[in-house]
Formats: structure tokens, C-alpha cells, sequence
């Protein structure tokens, strides 16, 4: 059985390959996990004696099969979690991944496909991320960032990058949700900010915005 740590380290390291599609550099998973890259050293090295990954000192680390198996698992766990957070208790979708990052560690396969068939196996979490299923599968959506929009082009917004609280409840303070028909109106070249629609209103958001809202055409 892996620590809470270990698993945590195997689910960063999974995000980081389809992020990048390379090896993952000891020092740019110390940034994300906010730790020294001493102690990411050393922790790569424990994951490739547990023959969870292949690290090469200099050039970084790769999940095998086994361990993205592993990744695979504990992310299907903290999206079914968000979900049902969302759906039948009422959090929105801002509150839940602190919660989620806590449950995804229950090692209960069983309470997870439990969980999973109660919530009627659902394909996307509350931030359009999709779940893998008990195989591992997921499936994919093809979307293009709104950034490569041109005017009077749209599309529905069904995935968000940043899944941090504060930009969560921005976007919801925009009515700018899951599911939400999105059309631009115009673009600004001096500072990259478009005017959108939605639901018959006209708002402007910034590059930093737009940047992190990913649409189905």
C-alpha cells in the first residue's frame, strides 16, 4: 500500500507527462508540489525501487504502466468525489478540490465503484475533466482554447485549467459555468482581452481569463 505522499507524488507526476508529453524535471515537480528538488529526488528514487516509474538522474522521471495505473486510479477517485460533492451535496464547484485531494486516498475499490455507479458513471467531473473509468479508460473531447477564437465564432465551454478557488469563483461570479454557450463578440489587440456573450450579455475578460477556458466547437 502507498502513503498519501507517494500517491500524491504518482497523480503530479501523471498531470505533469500529458501536460508537457516528456520525462518530468525533478525541479519543475518541486514547484508544483512546493517542496525542495533534494526531496523529490529522493522520492523519485523510493517510487523506482517500488517499480512505479524509471528516473534518470539529469533528465527526470516516467511513470510506467504500473504506476500510471496507479495515477490513473487515484484521479478517476478525486474527480468521482468532486462530482458527487457537486451533484448531491451541494458544494459548488470552487469548494470541492481541497475535499476531493482528502478522499481520493480511500483505498476501497468497492466504495468507488459504488460511488461511481450511484452517480450514474459520469464521464466529466464539475470542471469538465474527464474520469477514467474502473479500466482506465477516459473519454476525450476534442476542444480548442478560447484564445483561438476568432469573432463571432462559438462554442460551449466544457473544460477550465485553472481549477484554483479564487479564479472558480471569479468565473461563477461571471456566470461563466460548465455548459455555458459562449460567443465572441470582439477582440482587443493592445492587451489581448476579447468581449464575449453569453446567455445575451456583453462582457469583456483578460488574456489571463480566456487563456484557461477550453470549448467544444
Amino acid at each position: 500500500m502507498l502513503t498519501n505522499s507517494e500517491e500524491n507524488y504518482i497523480k503530479e507526476i501523471y498531470s505533469l507527462e500529458q501536460k508537457h508529453q516528456t520525462d518530468v524535471n525533478t525541479n519543475l515537480l518541486a514547484e508544483k508540489i512546493e517542496t525542495k528538488a533534494s526531496s523529490v529526488t529522493d522520492m523519485l528514487k523510493k517510487l523506482a525501487k517500488k517499480d512505479l516509474l524509471i528516473y534518470q538522474k539529469y533528465k527526470g522521471a516516467k511513470l510506467n504502466t504500473k504506476g500510471e495505473k496507479v495515477a490513473l486510479a487515484v484521479v478517476r477517485k478525486h474527480r468521482l468525489w468532486e462530482t458527487f460533492l457537486v451533484e448531491k451535496l451541494n458544494f459548488s464547484w470552487d469548494e470541492v478540490h481541497e475535499i476531493a485531494e482528502q478522499l481520493e486516498h480511500i483505498q476501497s475499490e468497492k466504495l468507488t465503484n459504488e460511488l461511481d455507479a450511484f452517480l450514474n458513471f459520469p464521464k466529466v467531473d464539475p470542471h469538465g475533466d474527464p474520469i477514467p473509468d474502473v479500466n482506465g479508460n477516459f473519454a476525450t473531447i476534442k476542444t480548442v482554447c478560447l484564445s483561438k477564437l476568432n469573432i463571432d465564432d462559438e462554442g460551449v465551454f466544457v473544460e477550465v485549467k485553472d481549477d484554483s478557488d479564487k479564479f472558480l469563483k471569479y468565473l461563477t461570479k461571471n456566470n461563466i459555468t460548465i455548459g455555458a454557450k459562449i460567443k465572441v463578440v470582439d477582440k482587443e489587440d493592445f492587451d489581448n482581452s476579447i468581449k464575449i456573450e453569453i446567455d445575451k450579455k456583453q462582457f469583456n475578460i483578460s488574456e489571463n481569463v480566456i487563456k484557461n477556458l477550453y470549448l467544444k466547437i
